[in-house]
């Protein structure tokens, strides 16, 4: 499925993937692009960022907490670092910018094809508190706390290593990218953050400050 507000574009890419042999259902909103992929089954969708209703990146994240596993791979005119994080962060599979050569598109789409719908992420879990990937929901004592997707992000890489101590160098690379030139120090804002979140409310301390070091979340 394309999910694609420029008329002219997804007609393009819909003449070229039936001409690949490919059958192509084209919406163009994102409103209707969730309920033609939560309804209907298809081996892919691809999903622009910038549309009409409901963004991409909106689209997405219900698809993912609605448990809907279909591959997805982003195709927007947005290239900034920041957008493809995010991206990765909510559940994309892959991501390609406009413009884009079709040959690029349909190697993408097979491969995403070849590898089928990944299955449901694991719980997340250190003593009371849980993550779920797959809904974004993070609780403690069974009590919903509301992160934003970068504080989500982070707390996810800190459980995912798990008592282990890990640098911000590390952190920035997990969860922003290999290339982000900002300070380190915008790490500690978001550990500040997160304690203020998950800790401070119930009179715990999850994440431990390793001294010239980094962080560890303690199980």
């Amino acid at each position: 499925m394309l999910v694609e507000d420029e008329v002219a574009l997804a007609d393009m890419v819909r003449r070229g993937l039936v001409a690949d042999g490919h059958s192509v259902d084209v919406v163009h909103d994102g409103i209707r692009g969730l309920d033609a992929a939560v309804t209907a089954e298809h081996d892919v969708v691809v999903l622009d960022i910038m549309l009409p209703g409901l963004s991409g990146y909106r689209v997405l994240e219900r698809l993912r907490a609605a448990q809907v596993w279909t591959p997805v791979l982003m195709l927007t005119a947005k290239d900034g670092e920041y957008d493809e994080t995010d991206a990765f962060e909510l559940g994309a599979d892959d991501y390609l910018t406009k413009p884009f050569r079709f040959r690029v598109l349909i190697a993408r789409l097979r491969a995403l094809v070849r590898r089928g719908a990944p299955r449901r992420p694991v719980v997340l879990s250190a003593g009371t508190l849980t993550l779920d990937p797959a809904s974004r929901v993070v609780t403690r004592d069974g009590t919903a706390i509301t992160l934003t997707p970068r504080e989500f992000g982070v707390l996810e890489f800190l459980m995912r290593k798990m008592d282990t101590v890990v640098t911000k160098t590390e952190i920035l690379q997990g969860v922003w990218d290999q290339h982000f030139e900002g300070p380190e120090n915008i790490v500690e804002v978001y550990i500040r953050n997160l304690r203020r979140k998950i800790d401070v409310p119930f009179g715990t301390n999850t994440i431990e400050t390793t001294r010239g070091v980094g962080y560890r979340l303690l199980p």
